[in-house]
């Protein structure tokens, strides 16, 4: 029994050796996969049970694969702004399908984040997998449903192709000459065009289509006002831009423009609009009312508009929006927020990448593309914002590489040579024994 024993031992050692060499053989293969990681073999011995305390009956030795999921990768930048890495813990989640539904796909959990577009702009790794993350909306908000994969959808970078961004604020800085002289003036007049300003200046600002529209601030130094007193009229330009007469936009009463004696604004006696609500746009242009805030400077101070006894001049201004501009790439930040760029400066933010948890990590098991599914071990998914609930953080332009150390691998590789030339000397040895009993009997 023992001479039979010893060689079914042999052949245990020599399965379970194989089953290494074949551990060892994918890891050295995979050296340079994107997100590999490592697997090795831990041995576990077969036990024969025996009756007797002074006999032996040889079991074996078995082989398991042991996951090194959780095993962090070196970081390596990329020049690919949609390559993206984990650094700490956590895995991408991605779908087969490029369309995700209750009958097609398969949703999977990965760390290679080697993501390029495809025809349609959607983000897939080099093993077709597409990249799901949580939309974001116009006003910037999340989905309300965070904890399941229907929240979910596929990253499509062409989703916006372009955008515009309409003017919100309006900063002025202006110096009005304090020795101008002061003529006669009815309100109405410099829109109308019965005067002329002493000073004007039209900026450009944006409507909510991405049109570039006109709108003058005239200056008129009134000689029935007094004195370090101006009145102001904010009209379009053109006028027919608006329904109102004349383009006018700022009523009688919010027209005064006061100083103080030293020349800096007195915002206590002006009475300017800070907020200018356009809301008699032709109705001709299609295009949404506007609010713009107003920032004249502040009170005492020469930070906007002045009145020193220098011409009449705009020093600076400052309107933001934008006109429509086009889609030119997108940045991925730490958080996983995925931000699209337009060739008009304005940024829109479209998706943030959630990364999956899970209890168990090393559980999980392995599927083709270097992905891995969920399994009763390795517990349920729970889907965290990057840095958060012990998720890490995303790494843009980067990608992981794979865990594998060819030193180790080498080294292991050589023992388990050994190790099966030994096991199969087991083997031939147990022959040579039971061909040496069999001559007994010759």
């Amino acid at each position: 029994m023992s001479i039979y024993g010893a060689m079914f031992s042999g052949v245990s050692g020599i399965s379970s050796q194989s089953q290494a060499m074949g551990m060892i053989a994918d890891n050295i293969s995979n050296v340079n996969t994107i997100g590999y990681k490592t697997t090795s073999a831990s041995f576990t011995t077969l036990v024969t049970a025996s009756r007797s305390a002074t006999t032996f009956s040889p079991g074996g030795v078995t082989s398991t694969p042991r996951a090194l999921i959780d095993q962090q990768g070196l970081l390596q930048s990329s020049a690919s702004a949609t390559d993206l890495a984990i650094s700490g813990d956590g895995f991408f989640v991605v779908n087969s399908a490029a369309t995700p539904s209750t009958t097609t796909g398969t949703y999977m959990y990965t760390r290679a984040g080697s993501f390029t577009t495809d025809a349609n702009g959607k983000l897939r790794n080099a093993a077709n997998h597409y990249l799901q993350a949580w939309a974001i909306d116009n006003t910037g908000a999340l989905p309300t449903d965070r904890t399941s994969l229907a929240g979910l959808e596929t990253v499509n970078v062409n989703k916006v192709t372009g955008t515009a961004e309409a003017t919100t604020t309006i900063e002025i800085d202006a110096n009005l000459q304090s020795s101008q002289a002061s003529a006669a003036y009815t309100f109405g007049d410099m829109s109308a065009g019965t005067v002329t300003p002493h000073f004007a200046r039209t900026l450009q600002i944006v409507d909510s289509k991405g049109g570039q529209r006109g709108l003058t601030f005239g200056f008129f130094r009134n000689n029935a006002l007094a004195a370090n007193q101006w009145s102001v009229e904010i009209y379009a330009n053109p006028s027919t831009d608006v329904t109102n007469a004349n383009g006018l936009l700022n009523a009688a009463g919010t027209s005064l423009l006061a100083f103080n004696t030293d020349g800096t604004l007195d915002t206590a006696t002006s009475n300017v609009p800070t907020t200018l609500n356009i809301t008699t746009w032709a109705a001709a242009l299609g295009i949404a009312n506007s609010s713009i805030t107003i920032d004249w400077g502040t009170n005492a101070g020469a930070d906007g508009m002045t009145q020193f006894d220098a011409a009449s001049t705009l020093l600076a201004s400052n309107v933001n929006g934008a006109v429509f501009g086009s889609l030119t790439g997108v940045t991925v930040s730490t958080e996983g927020v995925i931000t699209a760029l337009f060739d008009n400066g304005t940024r829109k933010d479209i998706y943030k990448v959630p990364l999956s948890m899970f209890p168990n990590p090393n559980a999980l098991a392995n599927e083709s593309g270097n992905a891995f599914i969920a399994t009763s071990n390795s517990g349920d998914f729970a889907l965290q914002e990057a840095g958060n609930g012990g998720a890490g953080t995303v790494a843009p332009s980067a990608l992981e590489a794979s865990t594998v150390d060819l030193a180790s691998e080498f080294t292991d590789m050589i023992q388990t040579q050994q190790a099966y030339s030994a096991s199969s000397r087991i083997i031939t040895t147990a022959d040579e024994m039971l061909d040496e009993l069999i001559r007994l009997v010759r």
